[in-house]
């Protein structure tokens, strides 16, 4: 395969934007990866275990859901009161103990928390099936869902 440049058009003219060479950009290391792509983007899993490529699609896709309901029930558990005296006294001694440095509390995303949470479940799956008995229940599911699957003809 040869390198091709892209163009785009501009006005009545086309100006080379991009070259594309598939030797590196379709390139993957040796192994087994998922490439998911969806509107607005791709993402690349790479090194995955083929028996788990389907729960990884799942999850990828699980996890603008799992973020949304974060933020969601996050919303709906967040209330704004008044300061009370003791809490600005202590927000005071916590501001004069800091000094001059600027500190700042961070809480991580939904989607940070979301991805958190699917990797765990990458993580239990995979030891999960480090069991012989496990990978053959698996099999076996995997097989049935085969059998039961919706050909199109």
């Amino acid at each position: 395969m040869s390198k091709r440049i892209l163009y785009e058009r501009q006005g009545r003219r086309y100006v080379a934007v991009h070259e594309y060479d598939p030797a590196i950009m379709d390139g993957l290391p040796q192994g087994d990866h998922l490439i998911s792509v969806y509107p607005g983007g791709r993402s690349y899993r790479y090194n995955v275990t083929a028996a788990l490529a389907p729960m990884i699609a799942a999850g990828r896709l699980a996890e603008d859901a799992v973020s949304q309901a974060l933020v969601k029930a996050s919303e709906m558990r967040a209330h704004r009161r008044p300061i009370t005296e003791a809490q600005r006294l202590a927000w005071e001694n916590l501001s004069k103990a800091f000094g001059d440095e600027r500190y700042y509390v961070e809480i991580p995303s939904a989607r940070e928390v979301a991805q958190a949470g699917i990797e765990a479940l990458q993580a239990e799956a995979e030891r999960l099936l480090t069991d012989p008995n496990v990978q053959r229940a698996y099999q076996r599911f995997l097989f049935v869902c085969e059998l039961t699957r919706k050909h199109d003809v």
